[in-house]
């Protein structure tokens, strides 16, 4: 199958033989896609490397056979997203969780523009742990594993924001003891849903509890970024840290 102008991102790349490369990308209309990109090392390459950096927004088109796609040709669509530093490592987070979340030619429009959306978020706004919790949000939605974030698993009834809850993956929020591990305030689960930023204390119980989401889908595997991730908040921290409501996790 012949697809054409197809908007993408490139989400990972890895060497294949001698002169070319092997991507996984985000496409808007297929998915996920293993990508094939034949002579893009080389000096005399038709394609060139760096119009498949990370990051920039793309139009591809593609022949695509059972697993695997050939890219026929690429071009690079508006100014290229530039995220330095912290911004550059919560974007390479992004990308990691695509591919270890999502499932090649599973297509999903919604996650294609939610992926654009916060890589533009990443460039300007300045709470990192905020865009991507919202991220993190919108990606388990898309993948069918929406968070439920508004009502009491167990009675049904609206969350109560001073209240306490334990989020049980495959229930929801279950009311608890503010003392019991893993509590969080209804408060700020209310303000994920709503798309309201909490305070530094609401962004991490959230960090913790999305986690936990996350690993609990990953069959309890962890992510490479995370580990990248605290790093450089230790690192952030013996130096000069960032205000908790902006710190990169």
């Amino acid at each position: 199958m012949r697809i054409e102008q197809q908007p993408a991102y490139v989400l990972h790349a890895r060497p294949y033989r001698e002169t070319s490369l092997l991507l996984e990308c985000l496409s808007r209309e297929h998915g996920r896609l293993g990508v094939v990109a034949r002579g893009v090392r080389g000096e005399r390459a038709r394609l060139r490397r760096a119009q498949l950096e990370p990051f920039q927004a793309l139009r591809m088109d593609l022949l695509l056979r059972g697993e695997m796609a050939t890219l026929t040709a690429v071009e690079t669509v508006g100014t290229p997203t530039r995220l330095g530093g912290d911004a550059g490592l919560a974007g390479l987070y992004l990308n990691e969780l695509v591919v270890r979340l999502t499932g090649r030619q599973d297509p999903s429009p919604p996650l294609f523009d939610a992926y654009a959306l916060t890589l533009q978020r990443l460039a300007v706004e300045p709470s990192l742990a905020w865009t991507l919790r919202r991220f993190e949000r919108d990606l388990l939605e898309a993948t069918g594993y929406g968070l439920q974030l508004a009502h009491d698993a167990d009675s049904g009834e609206c969350l109560e924001p001073q209240a306490s809850y334990r989020y049980e993956v495959e229930q929801g929020a279950v009311r608890c003891a503010a003392s019991s591990p893993h509590a969080i305030l209804g408060r700020d689960l209310l303000a994920l849903e709503q798309d309201r930023m909490p305070d530094a204390a609401g962004l991490k119980a959230l960090r913790d509890m999305i986690r936990r989401v996350i690993r609990f889908h990953l069959g309890g595997a962890e992510l490479r970024a995370w580990r990248v991730l605290a790093m450089a908040v230790s690192k952030n921290q013996a130096g000069a840290a960032p205000p908790p409501a902006e710190r990169l996790d």
